[in-house]
């Protein structure tokens, strides 16, 4: 008989210190973020009042080190509060996630120690707003395809960056942003390379702002660089080691959009639970029928089965940054599921309501237009199952 191994926990253990930042934020995003969303999404305006508080809280910096501004908790921590600010507001949690996953987290695991504090200490305490690029008009999925390119001076002192960037979440009012550009095209993803860039400097310039779907409070542009100097010492990483940072960073993005996803999941599932226990017709709550419970208990068991997938990823990223190894499979299993069941679920939760599901009067049409982003941006649900598939079957 073989002995089994050891049994892996089955969700994170939470810390009272835990506890008490989960209180705090869901009280926060009930209070300051919920009353607020509705009309923030019809202007599309940026939430930059409530943000800043976010950053106070240390929400935009949840796993930076106080030395560098950040809250200097763990990804449980992230996730939590990922979680209960998209149940209040998809576009505030998106926000959120960039500056954490996409912008601090990067520096931290590639940059030097000036870097670390120069461009992490603002962003984390969210007195500046931070970005992340690596999307072109061209080249998404396929980031070798990239067209901007990057070249050092004949000094050697600067690269001069020219190209056009699209699909930049918070482009029209980054402060600071990381950009993943070619360096050496012909070497292809090998070729790419990412810098820290002031947007305030000269041949910095911002694009046609998108006028998106859903999380439209969450500013999205592109941006245009035009001989911009770039000091060779904000080179993050090493030259070329752009396309290695950029796949690093979004597993741990990944992790943070499934917690997204599971949030709006939440809050439409909380509408539709109290919808179908008020809503009478036919002389009973519609709760009562058969076809809303099947629909209930679909909508439920998809969330828990999220959150199992979700707990299992944290548990894994922290496993392999004890031993210096890579959770990708795990962050694209949570990332696929998180985002199908905010899918289903903000579907369902408008044919529960029926018509008034379909009007702007309801919460559930925002989340269903919401969740529909989750599918797509920090790789579709395409790229996460070719992902999945390739690493199951040894590819690479």
């Amino acid at each position: 008989m073989v002995l089994a191994e050891q049994a892996r926990p089955l969700s994170p253990q939470m810390s009272e210190e835990h506890e008490m930042l989960l209180a705090a934020v869901r009280d926060f995003a009930r209070r300051e973020i919920a009353p607020i969303a509705a009309e923030f999404d019809e202007s599309g305006q940026f939430p930059l009042e409530t943000v800043r508080k976010m950053g106070a809280m240390g929400l935009m910096g949840i796993e930076v080190p106080e030395e560098y501004g950040g809250a200097g908790m763990d990804t449980l921590a992230h996730v939590l509060t990922m979680i209960e600010i998209a149940k209040a507001d998809a576009s505030h949690s998106t926000i959120m996630s960039v500056h954490n996953s996409l912008y601090c987290y990067p520096i931290q695991v590639f940059g030097t120690e000036r870097q670390k504090r120069e461009w992490i200490t603002p962003v984390a305490s969210g007195e500046q707003i931070g970005a992340y690029s690596l999307t072109e008009p061209m080249s998404g999925s396929d980031a070798g395809n990239m067209a901007s390119r990057a070249r050092l001076n004949d000094a050697g002192t600067h690269y001069i960056i020219n190209g056009r960037k699209s699909w930049v979440t918070s482009g029209p009012v980054a402060d600071r942003l990381i950009l993943f550009t070619m360096t050496a095209a012909e070497a292809k993803h090998r070729g790419i390379t990412a810098f820290l860039i002031d947007t305030g400097q000269p041949g910095f310039s911002r694009g046609k702002v998108e006028p998106k779907l859903g999380i439209r409070a969450s500013a999205t542009s592109e941006i245009i660089f035009d001989n911009y100097a770039c000091p060779v010492e904000n080179v993050l990483g090493e030259v070329g080691q752009g396309f290695k940072i950029a796949m690093t960073v979004l597993d741990a993005g990944r992790i943070g959009i499934a917690a997204q996803a599971l949030g709006i999941a939440e809050a439409a599932y909380a509408a539709a639970l109290d919808y179908a226990r008020q809503r009478q017709a036919f002389g009973a709550p519609i709760g009562s029928f058969q076809m809303i419970q099947q629909k209930i208990a679909d909508m439920k068991t998809r969330i828990e089965a999220s959150r199992a997938l979700l707990y299992g990823a944290i548990i894994a990223k922290q496993r392999a940054l004890a031993i210096g190894a890579r959770y990708t499979s795990e962050a694209s299993m949570a990332k696929l599921f998180c985002s199908e069941t905010a899918a289903y679920v903000t579907d369902e939760a408008i044919q529960i309501h029926g018509g008034m599901g379909y009007s702007k009067e309801m919460p559930v049409e925002r989340y269903y237009r919401d969740a529909r982003i989750t599918r797509i941006y920090e790789g579709t649900s395409e790229i996460q199952r070719m992902v999945i598939a390739r690493n199951e079957l040894g590819l690479r």
